[in-house]
């Protein structure tokens, strides 16, 4: 197919065209916003249980409970990360939800949480046990010290992960037409499918460009930031 100017205008401009592209954007940011909040919510409580569980383990036996939310998370993480998120909209929308955007809000969130926990994980082992022990000097239980000292420093190093999980959970949306959302890839494909034009996949894959490379420098400002507050 022959790429031209007149292309771009049947599909972006003619008809207000362009609002269709701008409501799809709007629902890919929207899907990946509210996944990446709950991946990140899912990914923080599957790397806690974790993370106490590996203490407890070095330093004494594992009670029952802890040690099934450990199987269960382990479970968890394998079977997300070991399947195609296509696969698993595709099962949410046709076994568990009714809506197209539930199920792809809900999906993408479960997937990320998979890949969220590891961030977590790592960000709590990168905080320096003296923090713990300065935390139980002062008074303070081990699940309290986790959450008031823990888990914000580890949550702070962490930060530029998670925005790129948001980055990429934008991309990862491309998908969700699949299941019937009418996001900015699948408004490409109809404009494409309506007026025999490849010019709407360009008009889509710049978009995602512009949106992309905007947060990425977003993130850099904010990596820039965090390593300053560091170094004071």
């Amino acid at each position: 197919m022959k790429i031209t100017l007149d292309g771009f205008y049947k599909s972006f401009i003619k008809d207000n065209a362009w609002m269709n592209y701008l409501d799809g954007l709007k629902m890919t940011l929207l899907i990946s916003l509210v996944a990446t909040l709950m991946g990140i919510a899912i990914g923080l409580i599957i790397a806690l249980i974790k993370h106490k569980y590996a203490e407890e383990k070095n330093e004494r036996s594992v009670g029952f409970g802890l040690a099934l939310l450990n199987t269960l998370a382990n479970f968890y993480t394998t079977v997300i990360r070991g399947t195609p998120v296509l696969l698993q909209l595709l099962i949410l929308f046709a076994v568990v939800f009714n809506g197209s955007v539930q199920a792809a809000m809900i999906g993408f969130g479960i997937n990320s949480g998979a890949y969220v926990s590891e961030i977590f994980r790592a960000g709590l082992l990168s905080v320096d046990k003296g923090q713990s022990e300065a935390g139980r000097s002062l008074g303070l239980s081990a699940n309290k010290t986790m959450i008031k000292i823990v888990v914000p420093q580890a949550f702070k190093n962490i930060v530029p992960s998670l925005f790129n999980e948001f980055i990429s959970l934008i991309k990862e949306t491309s998908v969700a037409g699949s299941i019937a959302v009418i996001e900015l890839t699948k408004v490409a494909e109809r404009s494409k499918s309506k007026t025999f034009l490849i010019e709407p996949l360009f008009i889509a894959a710049f978009m995602y460009l512009i949106v992309v490379v905007g947060l990425t420098q977003v993130q850099k400002v904010l990596e820039r930031r965090l390593a300053r507050s560091d170094r004071n």
